[in-house]
């Protein structure tokens, strides 16, 4: 049965533009045993409302929650006005505010005249209320058009939620259209996809109830447009080719679609402003604008004269100051940071990359005579994950953020305060980490700036992309149109260590012979397949000996599924790290069961409590109050509170992909590696786990599995061209 409460709406205390409301409710009835304590009193509601009227008496269907600021709180998934039935209530509502000029005498005496279904009778046919005594026709046909307006609302919401939308999109939807939104819906429900990004199977499938024909044209164009977003946001591209949308759209429709027909479908996309056509290379609309934010923004920068100073002097004497050498790369990285209105710098682990940005961090401070909160108000320092600004803060002392909290994300919106119509007035930007940023979030972050920076752009090319459409770093380093300093010389290492020389020789392709050799910071434990879970175990349990725990270490995999994979070794290692215990509290989810003092990796954005994708934390505690669980996250001091509802947001981070790695370091790193991998292993992906170490790697399985990584550099080549529109707009109109 569905948990509700009963009662009258009391106040809004927040709500958003998109229809998200806190509020208090005072609860009349309910059926749920953790409010029943409530009945009669105030309580705070949250959820998603068209209107709420403190005159009407509500029936709010969801589940009661207790927030760690806030208390029990109603969380409303749907909800009903119910309409008043006794005689009092009718008179009350009807000599509510919504119904202006209409006091208690006179609403008395339309329920008196009209009877206890007054309200049908007065939609049905509003010359019913010129029955009542002194009722003129102006104030009658007024009472009708309030009342009126006030079912349609709600009529529609409810007609929507039949057909099976949620609440959050109903509102959306009339919010959209309101007196329009029956017929809007009815006669074209594939505007939808467009006009509120709602999913396209979804609305397919409520299409097809109104009989929508298969080979209907808006369905075929909307399945484009679809099909053209599922591969682009799946293979991380950033066009695609006419044959790749065309048997897309095929497979998902499930009938042949006629050639000429598709070409006049694409046209009229075009036409429409959805989609562009560049040099047969077919784009969504935003993505072709995003690119085109880039190069516009980046060719101001290049082709702006810069003031060129001569910073010899201050760089020795900064050395002096912090008792360090640069070497000439490290040098050449400084002085064109801060003489260039554009710089990239890239190279590998232990090459000074975070020594360089603290060096151009204090030598902004001494050219303009700031002092340090000055610099702060002219200096941004940006990382696209948590893990990564926090290092940049440590390693530089200044403040740095998360590229979309400097930017001011907005989770329930998905958009930007920081934009075109907004800017960030910083002046020198260094962005870190930049092989992860995709296309779009580059693009939100130009338009989110002056175009009067110095923008510094730091990263590992060698690396893995992002995870989301574009290979950004990649295509601006081979434009050659960006002043770029290479870092080759190492630094972090003694005699015996070997963790940046692995490194550079896997990113070269040249891995000497001796890479099975123990070295102080790298060990290669040979085993074959069938042996890493047990080699593993061992291992955990020695450093467990030695006085690690794992916190320190972190073991990460390419692959999720099989004996060697991510989800089974998880388990294996919670019996080592964490294992059961009279004292410890658990829970079960699916066939996992989480515990206190599991290690749990964060697998989606929660800016609200400050978690973010990637970010690693340990179970607190595990609480049970009633019929709810609750599970209590520490993440670096950041306590985050979560229900048992809320465990498909989290999982264990014992050992963890190599993807979901980046931006991070780890005092120690442990990589199985075997041949049942072979689909994922290749060149960049073992790079990017190796410079993950920091001070120890420890290499498990089979030495031609690795060789073999190494020797691959094969992988799929996305579709960007952000190079070559670089190249077009800049080199031969510049």
């Amino acid at each position: 049965m569905d948990l509700y409460i009963k009662g009258n709406y009391r106040k809004t205390i927040f709500s958003s533009d998109k229809g998200y409301v806190i509020g208090l409710f005072k609860v009349r009835e309910t059926n749920d045993e953790q409010i029943k304590m409530y009945v009669n009193k105030t309580i705070t509601f949250t959820g998603y409302f068209h209107d709420l009227n403190e005159d009407d008496v509500y029936c709010f269907y969801g589940e009661s929650v207790d927030h760690p600021k806030y208390g029990i709180q109603f969380q409303v998934t749907n909800y009903e006005r119910l309409k008043p039935e006794d005689e009092d209530g009718l008179i009350a509502f009807l000599s509510s505010d919504l119904f202006k000029g209409v006091g208690p005498s006179l609403a008395k005496s339309i329920v008196d005249t009209l009877g206890k279904n007054v309200l049908d009778e007065i939609l049905k046919d509003e010359s019913c209320l010129l029955l009542v005594p002194k009722m003129s026709s102006k104030k009658a046909h007024k009472i009708y058009e309030v009342l009126s307006k006030y079912e349609e609302s709600h009529k529609v919401i409810v007609y929507l939620t039949d057909l099976g939308f949620n609440m959050k999109d109903s509102l959306d939807i009339y919010n959209t259209y309101r007196k329009e939104t029956i017929r809007n819906v009815e006669h074209n429900p594939y505007r939808l996809v467009e006009d509120l990004e709602i999913s396209f199977p979804k609305v397919d499938e409520i299409a097809l109830k109104f009989a929508v024909p298969i080979d209907d044209e808006r369905r075929i164009k909307a399945c484009i447009v679809y099909i053209m977003k599922k591969i682009i946001y799946t293979n991380s591209d950033t066009y695609l080719n006419r044959n790749e949308i065309l048997e897309g759209v095929i497979n998902y429709l499930n009938f042949d679609l006629n050639t000429e027909d598709f070409e006049l479908y694409l046209k009229e996309l075009q036409n429409e402003d959805k989609i562009v056509l560049f040099d047969e290379k077919y784009y969504l609309k935003d993505m072709y604008d995003a690119e085109m934010t880039i190069v516009d923004f980046l060719r101001y920068l290049t082709t702006t004269k810069s003031t060129k100073m001569d910073l010899s002097k201050r760089i020795k004497n900064l050395e002096s100051v912090n008792n360090i050498q640069y070497n000439d790369q490290q040098k050449e990285a400084i002085d064109k940071a801060l003489g260039n209105n554009i710089t990239i710098i890239t190279g590998g682990p232990g090459t000074g990359k975070t020594t360089i940005i603290k060096a151009i961090c204090e030598l902004y401070m001494q050219i303009y005579n700031l002092n340090y909160d000055e610099a702060v108000a002219r200096i941004a320092l940006l990382a696209p994950t948590g893990r990564a600004s926090k290092r940049m803060s440590e390693s530089t002392l200044f403040p740095a953020s998360t590229i979309h909290r400097f930017l001011k994300w907005n989770k329930e919106t998905n958009e930007f305060s920081v934009n075109e119509y907004n800017k960030d007035l910083h002046h020198l930007i260094i962005v870190d980490e930049v092989s992860m940023i995709d296309l779009n979030l580059l693009s939100s972050l130009l338009k989110g700036l002056t175009k009067n920076i110095k923008l510094v752009l730091v990263g590992d090319h060698n690396q893995l992309p992002s995870v989301a459409p574009g290979n950004v770093l990649k295509d601006l380093i081979e434009s050659e149109l960006i002043d770029t300093v290479y870092l080759n010389t190492l630094y972090r290492q003694d005699e015996n260590s070997y963790i940046t020389t692995l490194a550079h020789e896997i990113k070269n392709n040249s891995l000497s012979e001796n890479f099975l050799e123990m070295k102080s910071d790298y060990t290669f434990l040979r085993c074959n397949e069938f042996m890493i879970k047990e080699v593993l175990r061992n291992l955990c349990c020695q450093l467990i000996d030695k006085g690690y725990d794992y916190k320190r270490v972190q073991i990460m995999a390419p692959i999720y599924k099989g004996t060697n994979g991510i989800d089974n070794l998880n388990k294996e290692l919670q019996k080592i790290f964490n294992p059961p215990s009279d004292s410890k509290n658990e829970i079960k989810y699916g066939d996992v069961i989480y515990r206190e003092n599991d290690k749990i990796l964060q697998l989606v954005n929660m800016p609200d409590d400050n978690v973010y994708n990637g970010d690693i934390g340990v179970i607190k505690n595990i609480l049970k109050i009633d019929r709810k669980t609750f599970i209590y996250i520490d993440f670096d001091g950041n306590l985050v509170k979560y229900e048992s509802k809320d465990l498909n947001k989290i999982t264990h981070g014992f050992i963890i992909s190599i993807h979901k790695s980046q931006g991070s370091e780890f005092e120690l790193v442990v990589l199985p590696i075997c041949n049942s991998y072979r689909r994922m292993l290749y060149r960049k992906l073992i790079y990017t786990g190796v410079t993950r170490a920091k001070k120890k790697l420890i290499l498990i399985g089979e030495a031609n599995a690795f060789v073999y990584a190494i020797n691959n550099n094969i992988e799929r080549e996305r579709k960007t061209n952000l190079k070559e529109q670089l190249l077009n707009n800049i080199l031969n109109k510049g």
